[in-house]
């Protein structure tokens, strides 16, 4: 089987990117958004899908966001603003994330970056809001996403990401999840191992 390698030609001109966000609340209008991570994909030789680098940045909150105390906790950031965080402005933060992003739409000649994420239209909300606030042009399809809950719940019969890994045969560390790189990752590597499940070829010309 003459397996397509490209990118571009996998996903229909689409440059599938995994992101996740760490927030205070679940409200993308109102709630802050304080951590991102982005992971790129890329197509080796063989026709599979693999992880790339890794891009991250935290997060301070936006003049005036809402900051729920029990999000925090959950995700174990006890001072968003404290200076250990190393935190930057949403606008430095989407700038320095993006890059990367249109680098490789760029390198691989794909038309949009498509978000892959797990419950992927609550990252993309937070991702598109935090870009009109900050008048940034965001890389992402508006509206178009690689969700990993669907995806896991078809291919393994799981929603819950720690659960869908271990059943795709990866190991999962729960003293480390909630931080955006960990889930973001795993969410990575779980999207290939259910791609390269499925190998395209190309078209006879």
């Amino acid at each position: 089987m003459n397996k397509i390698t490209q990118i571009k030609d996998r996903f229909r001109g689409f440059l599938p990117v995994v992101v996740d966000v760490e927030t205070a609340g679940f409200n993308c209008e109102t709630d802050a958004l304080l951590e991102m991570a982005v992971v790129m994909l890329q197509m080796n030789a063989a026709g599979n899908l693999v992880r790339g680098n890794t891009f991250d940045k935290n997060i301070l909150p936006f003049k005036g966001a809402n900051i729920e105390a029990s999000a925090l906790k959950f995700i174990g950031i006890d001072d968003p603003f404290h200076p250990f965080r190393e935190a930057i402005s949403e606008k430095e933060a989407l700038t320095a994330l993006f890059k990367p992003i249109n680098h490789q739409l760029k390198l691989h000649g794909c038309s949009r970056a498509i978000l892959v994420g797990h419950n992927a239209f609550f990252d993309l909300g937070f991702v598109q809001k935090a870009a009109e606030r900050c008048h940034i042009k965001s890389p992402f399809h508006e509206f178009s996403t690689f969700d990993t809950v669907s995806l896991s719940g078809l291919v393994y019969g799981e929603t819950v990401l720690a659960k869908a890994a271990r059943k795709a045969g990866m190991e999962w560390d729960n003293e480390q999840a909630h931080s955006a790189v960990y889930d973001t990752e795993q969410t990575a590597d779980l999207f290939c191992t259910i791609v390269n499940q499925w190998p395209l070829s190309k078209e006879p010309s």
